[in-house]
């Protein structure tokens, strides 16, 4: 297999100079607005300081688990915004900025991860930008999303020619998800069925604790090709890279071009999740190189050099205070939900078991308080 150079379009130190192999996705670019840069910033601080928040308010015991995203703002917020508002997007479990984008209540995610939901948001209800549930299950998803896919073939909104009506499907998965058969076999259904999906691959260094260089002998980008899935690897830490080649994917495959693949190199500078230690398997100069890299700063100093100033600046920061600060008082006033929730979503219809079962834990509850008394 022959390896093709990374898309980059902002260097390390923030300096727009296209690699040769981005020149193909520059024309994505010329679709952007001075306010679009503004947000694609705006979106990225917002997030990381949500995630700063959400992870403060779990190691106060305020939810069990929380699953950073620190680092993979620019892979995220990029792609999402090359998504039209018909396509749907699959996230697997770390896709904060995603569902920011997407316009999801952040809340709902703080809510899932405290268990007070099973799924925390409805994907049907179209404030929430077709922006599907989390998916613990490693890889399962992509599954899911393949199956959409097809649906939308069968739907006659592929391949029209009509920009309002064509729609594709986004589906984000880690590095490690790319060592499940679920996955593989994704790719086969998708180019058997030539579907409209991009699968999008935020390969951020490390399966939790096992690195990237023992999951796969090839870049991950490579492995796609072997089904038929043509595939590009981008720099996740640039965000107009993110933005342009996913414009480019998602174009081709709501075109009738079939199912696209991209490999953003990211790193997870966080835990996998709080219940992770990276310190006792990664290496600090490891972590200090891809800070070096962060998106953030990345893109911030590329605004600098357009003529931003401290005002805009100064005001995304507030922006993002008041924004935890929101979360924070929201989830401190959040209530157990009702103990028969979750009977209630087993089946979509009323189903017999289902209302025995709830109210012999209606009954089990009460004897308590009758004990009690």
């Amino acid at each position: 297999m022959t390896e093709t150079p990374t898309v980059q379009f902002l260097s390390v130190e923030g300096e727009f100079a296209p690699t040769e192999s981005a020149e193909e996705y520059r024309s994505y670019l010329d679709r952007l607005s001075e306010t679009d840069l503004q947000d694609f910033y705006r979106k990225m601080v917002v997030v990381r300081r949500f995630d700063g928040e959400a992870t403060n308010l779990q190691r106060q015991g305020q939810m069990a688990l929380w699953v950073p995203s620190h680092g993979q703002e620019g892979a995220q917020v990029g792609s999402a915004f090359a998504a039209r508002p018909q396509d749907h997007l699959f996230p697997s479990y770390r896709e904060h900025a995603v569902g920011l984008v997407r316009g999801i209540d952040m809340l709902a995610i703080v809510e899932l991860l405290r268990g007070n939901t099973h799924g925390g948001w409805d994907p049907t209800d179209p404030t929430n930008g077709n922006f599907h549930g989390y998916c613990l299950v490693i890889g399962s998803h992509s599954l899911h999303a393949t199956g959409y896919a097809m649906g939308l073939q069968r739907d006659g909104v592929v391949g029209t020619g009509d920009p309002e009506v064509d729609a594709a499907v986004l589906c984000y998965f880690g590095d490690g998800a790319t060592s499940q058969g679920d996955v593989s076999e994704a790719f086969v259904f998708s180019a058997s069925s030539q579907t409209p999906n991009v699968f999008f691959l935020q390969n951020n260094q490390w399966a939790i604790s096992v690195p990237v260089s023992v999951q796969s002998r090839v870049p991950l980008y490579l492995r796609s090709r072997g089904f038929g899935v043509p595939s590009v690897q981008i720099d996740g830490n640039d965000v107009l890279a993110s933005y342009a080649v996913t414009a480019k994917a998602l174009d081709d495959a709501r075109g009738g071009g079939g199912p696209q693949f991209i490999e953003a190199l990211t790193y997870r500078i966080g835990a996998h999740t709080t219940s992770d230690d990276p310190t006792k398997y990664r290496e600090n100069a490891e972590q200090e190189f891809w800070v070096k890299r962060d998106p953030i700063v990345r893109f911030e100093k590329y605004l600098r050099s357009l003529g931003e100033g401290d005002a805009f600046f100064d005001g995304v920061k507030t922006e993002a205070d008041d924004f935890a600060a929101d979360i924070r008082a929201r989830t401190l006033v959040l209530e157990a939900p009702p103990i028969g929730t979750m009977f209630d979503h087993v089946y979509s219809e009323p189903h017999p078991v289902m209302t025995e079962q709830k109210l012999w834990l209606e009954r089990y509850e009460a004897s308590f308080q009758e004990e009690q008394a």
